[in-house]
């Protein structure tokens, strides 16, 4: 289970994937990077009322979501539309084609790189943690994240470096950082990113998140 503290804005979606085989030892297939253009179709779409909504929940306890401390899934339209979002592994490429898609910021994290229990609240001030493997820190305080029992480990604008997947990585959980402003937008795209998973393979369980 997953604790998920009380928040005006939150309309979270959560999903746990377990996938046949390592991730390292897989690639993603055509028609998943196909989903990584921006000619491709899906059945969820951004649009300027899902970014605004999307940074008003980010801002909602006083966290900046501008500049570099921007929502991922604005990172995505833009490296898209340059042309520079390279493949990763599977989990993570079906994560971005969601994320792209729907307007809706995604974290993915290796369930077995984190500790129970997991929940997800907002971050306290001051709170941050190390996002690359070159060591960098974001200041994730006043941030809402997901949690295990170590602190922080993901947000809608950067995850940890140590819970990120790798080529060991056999199961996940993603979190999509929806918003009430949006009806029905994010159980929209958690149905979409099941069955994108589930084509790949992965034996999906989706949380819906306990009451903190």
């Amino acid at each position: 289970m997953i604790d998920v503290a009380p928040h005006p804005l939150l309309d979270v979606g959560l999903l746990e994937a377990r996938f046949p085989t390592p991730l390292g030892g897989t690639s993603s297939p055509e028609w998943l990077t196909a989903l990584l253009r921006e000619d491709a179709e899906a059945p969820v779409a951004r649009g300027e009322d899902v970014r605004a909504a999307v940074r008003d929940l980010l801002r909602h306890a006083g966290y900046k979501p501008t500049g570099r401390g921007k929502p991922a899934s604005e990172y995505l339209v833009r490296a898209v539309g340059e042309g520079r979002l390279p493949s990763i592994n599977p989990a993570v490429d079906a994560c971005n084609a969601v994320s792209y898609h729907s307007g809706l910021p995604v974290s993915v994290v290796d369930l077995d790189a984190a500790a129970p229990p997991l929940r997800v609240a907002v971050a306290e001030p001051g709170a941050r943690y190390v996002f690359n493997a070159s060591g960098q820190e974001m200041d994730v305080g006043r941030l809402l994240c997901l949690f295990d029992a170590a602190g922080p480990c993901g947000n809608g604008v950067k995850d940890s470096q140590r819970t990120k997947t790798g080529p060991a990585t056999t199961r996940t959980l993603s979190v999509l950082w929806g918003t009430t402003a949006l009806a029905g937008h994010t159980a929209a795209a958690v149905r979409w990113y099941r069955e994108l998973l589930e084509r790949l393979g992965a034996e999906v369980v989706e949380h819906a998140g306990r009451p903190a």
